[in-house]
């Protein structure tokens, strides 16, 4: 490991400037960019490949089950025609508490809600997952 890697151990995640509980795992923090091939007249040794549109992941969040229902409850108001979107960001920190790294989702919307699997024999931590698109990802 390199003297600027960071270990990914410590994040939070922010919901309109407020901080939630604390989250065990977060995916999709991803963009890719279309790529279309030209072909030119003449040139038979290779085809120009031209930057297109970029597209962004869909924002996964994992967290163990708390008495709160406001993601379930935030899913269930965008399910009924309610459009509320929210500015969402995953911040990382450093072992000190120095925030290394932020993420910022804009106009984030939840697309999907899973609730936690239950099982009689089972001693895992109940956890909910909320998946939400967005109109973009920066850098703050």
């Amino acid at each position: 490991m390199t003297d600027d890697a960071y270990p990914n151990c410590r994040f939070y995640v922010e919901v309109n400037g407020k901080k939630e509980a604390v989250f065990t795992a977060v995916n999709g923090l991803q963009a890719q960019m279309d790529v279309h091939e030209y072909e030119e007249g003449g040139n038979n040794a290779f085809a120009h490949k031209l930057p297109g549109r970029t597209k962004v992941g869909n924002l996964t969040l994992k967290r163990g089950i708390t008495n709160s229902n406001d993601f379930l409850n935030w899913y269930m108001q965008i399910a009924q025609g309610d459009i509320v979107r929210r500015n969402v960001s995953v911040v990382m920190y450093d072992v000190t508490g120095t925030e290394l790294l932020r993420w910022n989702f804009v106009n984030a919307y939840p697309v999907k809600w899973t609730g936690p699997e239950f099982a009689a024999d089972g001693s895992t931590m109940a956890v909910e997952s909320l998946e939400l698109a967005h109109d973009g990802l920066s850098l703050g």
